[in-house]
């Protein structure tokens, strides 16, 4: 009988057909201090956070297939936004 595993954290779903496009870059440094406060579950090739820091807040996505994690986040956005987009990316109606 195979092991069971049990995951803590929800899965990302893959990208609906017609998904909003995020624009994802490279680490905006201006937010030195950042929480993750929600993440999709780490058993799989790529993680999303939703992170907030100094009243602002945006997506990251983190993907680790081969060589180094490579980390990307969208630009740092109102909490609003940022909840909506984290909502979004989850779903699959945001990539």
């Amino acid at each position: 009988m195979p092991a069971v595993t049990h995951c803590l954290s929800p899965h990302a779903a893959r990208p609906q057909h017609g998904c909003e496009r995020l624009v994802w870059r490279a680490p905006y440094r201006s937010l030195v201090r950042v929480r993750p406060v929600a993440w999709t579950c780490s058993c799989r090739a790529t993680v999303y956070e939703l992170c907030l820091g100094g009243g602002r807040a945006f997506p990251r996505r983190t993907v680790r297939l081969t060589g180094a994690p490579r980390v990307q986040e969208t630009a740092p956005m109102t909490i609003t936004e940022a909840q909506a987009a984290w909502t979004a990316v989850p779903s699959g109606h945001a990539c």
